[in-house]
This record gives C-alpha cells, structure tokens and sequence, in this order.
C-alpha cells in the first residue's frame, strides 16, 4: 500500500473554532512570545504562562473535528496515511486518524518540568503545585522556542519515504518543520491545501512537483481526497 504523508498545522483547526496563533486575532495577539512560548518565559511568570495554555486546553477540549480532518481518516481506506501535525490539539484523533505524529507536544497532556520523557495525561487545568511523577511541577507539553523538537527526527523518518505529500493548514513557515517537506522523495507529488497559496522557498522542489488547491481547508480536502481514492494519482500498487 503506498504511502500518503500529511503535514498540517493551525490552518486546519481554524475552522473547528480554534484560534491560529501567528494571524490577526489568533492567540499570540496582545502576548509576547517569549513570555509565553520560551522556557525562560516560565520561569520568570509560570502562572501567566500555565493560564495561558489552561485557557486553550478549553478550547481544544469543546471544539470538534471538522470536514478536512474527517475526510483524511477516509483516506486511509485506500492509502498508508501518516499525518505528522504541527497542532497540539488531538482533532485528527478524535476524526478517526490512526497514526498521528505531533511534532510540538499536545495540550492534553502534561510533563514534569524535571524531565521531558516524564509525560501524563492532563485534561484539567495546570496550577502551580501540581505535581509530575517525579515530583517536579507540572508544565504543558508543549515544545517551547528554543527547546528540542523531539520527534523530528521519527517525522524525517517517515517523510523520506513518502509516495505523495500534502500539506494543509500550514506556510511551513517555522524551522524545523519547514525543512521536512524537502525530505520527501524526489519522485513525490505534493499538494497544497490553502486558499491564499503559500509560497514556499525550497530550492530542492521542482515546481512541477506542487498542486495547489487553493481553497480552506474543510473543502479542499475532502476534494482532494475524492479525487485520491478515485484515481490513486498514479500511485496504485
């Protein structure tokens, strides 16, 4: 069964009500980054920070999937289907996806400030004095500015052996997440979901390699897929 790699971002759970961060409006406004996104941001204020990400938890916990990440859960009748997100929101989940990579932590869990592998599951929100496993207290696992990206190298791993790539939701605008999509295999399509077409600066990709669907994604997708499963692209056994 060939391999289809999903790499999507803010831009598909927008339309589930939950707020991007970069846009005008979105969840950064009217917050430093590094108050609220740094390490060095939680340790000088951990509850403006904890409140920070209690308040989006609500947020992801009352929103629902919406079209785009059902549709991709019916992709995976006919393909492999690897979806690695740069959300901390589990809506692909919830649709129904199988195999989730989240390369920036989940907001349904938390971690020990003492140890990044010290990771709970985390529904409530995070207070000063909650405590991890270890004893340490308890902080969002989220990945920060300035942290590791632990799973990036499973993501490489997956996208080197992709047969078709989509991306969705996303500009691909933050390193290094930016640089997976150059990993996939020369002979891979690639289609971009967006209705204000990114442009991408990856000298690596041909332009004959890119499909733009410029469209949201709640209707791109689902057409998008449509049209996979109908024609396999090329990429039937």
């Amino acid at each position: 069964m060939k391999r289809i790699v999903v790499l999507s971002g803010s831009g598909i759970s927008a339309e589930s009500g939950l707020q991007t961060f970069r846009d005008t409006g979105g969840l950064w406004e009217g917050y430093s980054i590094e108050d609220v996104a740094t390490p060095e941001g939680f340790g000088r204020n951990p509850e403006r920070v904890l409140a920070f990400y209690n308040d989006i938890r609500k947020r992801v916990l009352a929103a629902d999937p919406n079209p785009a990440h059902k549709a991709l859960v019916e992709l995976e009748t006919a393909f492999e289907v690897h979806i690695i997100t740069q959300n901390v929101d589990d809506l692909h989940e919830r649709a129904g996806s199988q195999n989730v990579l989240h390369l920036h932590g989940e907001i349904r869990k938390a971690r020990s400030v003492a140890s990044a592998d010290c990771i709970v599951p985390y529904e409530q929100d995070i207070q000063l004095g909650d405590l991890a496993p270890d004893g340490s207290q308890l902080r969002p696992h989220v990945v920060w500015f300035g942290e590791m990206v632990p799973m990036m190298y499973t993501a490489a791993e997956i996208v080197e052996t992709a047969d078709l790539v989509i991306i969705v939701g996303t500009s691909l605008a933050v390193y290094p997440a930016s640089s997976l999509v150059e990993l996939a295999p020369t002979s891979a399509p690639i289609y971009v979901v967006d209705p204000h077409r990114p442009s991408f600066h990856m000298s690596s990709i041909q332009e004959d390699r890119l499909n733009f669907i410029t469209e949201k994604a709640s209707t791109g997708i689902p057409k998008l897929v449509l049209h996979l499963i109908s024609t396999r692209d090329g990429l039937s056994d």
